[in-house]
């Protein structure tokens, strides 16, 4: 019978076994014996430590899913402290800042350095932001006993502590030892008030990385992240922009689980919608060497991008409003320089129109609405700004005598002139003050008051005069005597109720800080010059003049409540929220009826003929001939307000189009254009957009499809 088990093979198998110990053996030998002091000493100096993994930012899209703002993943290099300071002599330290920043302007990158002393001597003070300046009084705060600095000292005794604090070799150059001095301060003044992590360069190229890793620089680390990247240059005073937070901002944020290095929403939609935008960041357990290279990574917390942001505005109409506005404030103030050389010169501009210096426009704002929702469809501001290198150019941006950071469509009130007597006319009629047959005879000068000393004129007094005029023609014609006679009728109070059922004076529902102005009343003359209004007063108030001053979104809705037989709607411009896979609705707008005018429908026809004979009638103007062959109908009102003798006027101008099916109104403002009718091509250029938009037969890609 066959032995089961042969010799040979039991032979075999004790051999293997015997080879597979003893390989096994050498290994651990050498791996505990002779590589083990090595291992071990590697061990040491590896370090694991939590970091948070930052979620990406939500988008910013446009009511047609165009994306506006997204995320873009970058490099970024920290500065590792220890590696840097701690590890090394203060002139060693210095040596390398100097050389690492270096490196970062040869490859065009940039550093970030927000100490806000100029670059070279002689040193001073540049402008700050309330960041900047909470950071510079912790530092001299810090510093005060040591080196004699305090929060009166000048830019140059700053410097010289500086120099002194960090041990700046005195062979330095004034703008070599402001360099290093302002990387040094980055990383010491996040120790004094406990703020966010230094990032010493954002979104850095691949190329520089390489240098400095081949170079065996050290005192940095790589990190990854996420920037903001515009896909559009419009719409930045509506967009507005991300940033580190400041201590007071921390505070706040922190009791959200804010971290840090978080960076949050500084204005417009990226401060209004931050809520929905913030993702929640995630963790992970990460593993470097000594030499700063990362062996392991094991997230124990998935981060959760933001949501998606989809505003009411349209990006396209945005754009052409900024053009139009742009183009006709940059031409108008060419036309006048050059008319002011003449002047200086001869004494006369070359046409002969003009003997004097006329001053230059100084800003504007356009805003078009859904009549329909109130939704916003563009908000335009001028002069404007490139929000995506607003940190970079901000000291310029900042001290730019134009202001462009002003929102002059939001927080830019103006006297609405003419373009009120639509309020002044509903008063009257629906409290029975006249109708819409009564007519009233224009006499030029209103004398009723002529003997206390006031006697206000119509403006074509010294021209001619209107003639007997309904209320529509007195809207066609503007005819000041005509509203001065109801204003004298209504007094302030029943104006005043009708302008806050018109919105007027009143905050519009949008989601950005708003000027609201304020209407002509007692309460405001009382508040500010203890006493109630005069009738001069009331009478000014009547034509948009007086102490009414109201911003641009106002009168934009304004207008659209007229179209709309008086129904007033909140101007939100967030129209939607999507998750951050768009699988999701979070929020939908609908919309919200804010106040509104009822009355007879015959009032409000005629108001519409009267706003609408300002675009069809010759005798109204010069408007007729701006809107001459548009595709569409429309109604207007002009305003011209008046800034006091030998200043220019700022203009108004409202409108809404169809005329027969409203859907859209504009309002226009421009400062010390003179006449509110010469704006009208501004709004003119608006509707043209919109309507060959509208009836265009291209359509938009279809949600979370890529636009071409």
């Amino acid at each position: 019978m066959e032995k089961l088990i042969k010799p040979a093979r039991l032979a075999f198998m004790f051999i293997l076994i015997t080879v597979l110990v003893v390989i096994y053996l050498i290994a651990l030998y050498k791996l505990q014996i002779i590589d083990g002091a090595a291992y071990y000493e590697e061990s040491l100096n590896s370090n694991t430590t939590d970091v948070t993994v930052s979620a990406a930012r939500g988008s910013i899209l446009d009511r047609y899913g165009r994306t506006l703002v997204t995320n873009r993943t970058c490099n970024n290099l920290l500065i590792n402290v220890q590696e840097l300071l701690y590890d090394r002599t203060d002139e060693e330290s210095n040596a390398i800042i100097l050389e690492l920043c270096g490196l970062i302007e040869e490859y065009g990158d940039e550093y970030i350095d927000e100490l806000p002393i100029t670059k070279e001597a002689p040193f001073e003070f540049t402008a700050m932001t309330s960041v900047q300046r909470e950071r510079l009084n912790a530092w001299l705060d810090a510093n005060e006993d040591r080196y004699g600095v305090n929060r009166n000292s000048t830019a140059v005794e700053v410097m010289a502590a500086m120099r002194a604090r960090y041990k700046i070799d005195n062979n330095y150059s004034g703008r070599d030892a402001r360099t290093i001095a302002g990387i040094r301060y980055e990383v010491n003044v996040r120790y004094n008030i406990n703020t966010s992590d230094y990032v010493f360069a954002e979104d850095v190229s691949m190329e520089l990385i390489t240098r400095l890793l081949e170079s065996d620089i050290p005192g940095f680390e790589v990190t990854t992240s996420y920037v903001r990247e515009y896909n559009t240059n419009y719409a930045a005073h509506i967009l507005g922009y991300t940033n580190v937070m400041s201590d007071d901002e921390y505070k706040f944020y922190s009791k959200k689980g804010y971290p840090l290095n978080a960076r949050v929403g500084k204005d417009g939609a990226e401060y209004a919608f931050e809520e929905y935008l913030h993702g929640v960041d995630g963790e992970a357990k990460v593993t470097r060497t000594s030499t700063g290279v990362t062996t392991r990574t094991i997230y124990t917390k998935e981060p959760e991008p933001g949501n998606n942001v989809y505003l009411t505005i349209d990006i396209g109409l945005q754009e052409a409003a900024e053009n139009a506005l742009s183009s006709f404030i940059v031409n108008t103030n060419l036309e006048r320089e050059q008319a002011n050389e003449e002047v200086e010169m001869y004494g006369v501009s070359n046409d002969g129109e003009h003997d004097k210096i006329q001053e230059l426009i100084t800003g504007g704002a356009v805003v078009a609405v859904d009549i329909a929702t109130g939704e916003p469809l563009a908000i335009a501001s001028w002069p404007t700004y490139d929000v995506s290198r607003i940190i970079q150019d901000w000291s310029e941006i900042s001290t730019d005598e134009s202001n462009p950071l002003f929102n002059r469509a939001l927080n830019g009130t103006y006297a609405p002139g003419s373009t009120f007597k639509p309020v002044t006319a509903m008063a009257a009629l629906c409290e029975g003050k006249t109708d819409t047959l009564t007519t009233i005879e224009c006499e030029g000068k209103f004398r009723k008051y002529e003997d206390a000393g006031y006697a206000p004129t119509c403006w074509i007094w010294g021209q001619g005069l209107h003639g007997e005029l309904t209320l529509s023609e007195s809207l066609t014609l503007s005819c000041n005597y005509y509203f001065y006679t109801i204003a004298d009728y209504l007094q302030i109070s029943l104006m005043a109720k009708y302008a806050k059922a018109y919105g007027l004076g009143e905050p519009t529902g949008i989601e950005l800080p708003e000027d609201i102005g304020q209407m002509s009343t007692d309460q405001y003359t009382q508040e500010h010059f203890g006493r109630d209004m005069y009738a001069g007063d009331t009478l000014a108030a009547g034509i948009g003049q007086s102490f009414s001053e109201f911003n641009t979104l106002q009168m934009a809705e304004y207008c659209a409540a007229i179209a709309n037989n008086g129904y007033r709607y909140s101007a939100s411009m967030l129209k939607s929220v999507r998750s951050f896979d768009y699988s999701e609705t979070i929020y939908e707008r609908t919309p919200e009826l804010l106040s509104s005018v009822e009355a007879d429908p015959s009032y409000y026809e005629a108001i519409h003929q009267g706003m609408h004979g300002v675009v069809t009638d010759p005798m109204a103007g010069s408007v007729c001939a701006v809107f001459a062959g548009a595709t569409y109908t429309a109604a207007a009102k002009t305003g011209t307000a008046q800034r006091g003798e030998n200043r220019a006027n700022n203009g108004f101008f409202i409108c809404y189009a169809p005329y027969e099916n409203p859907q859209i109104a504009v309002a226009v403002a421009v400062e010390k254009v003179g006449a509110g009718a010469t704006t009208a091509e501004i709004a003119r250029q608006v509707l043209d957009y919109y309507f060959s938009f509208v009836d265009s037969t291209v359509a938009l890609e279809g949600e979370n499809q890529l636009l071409r």
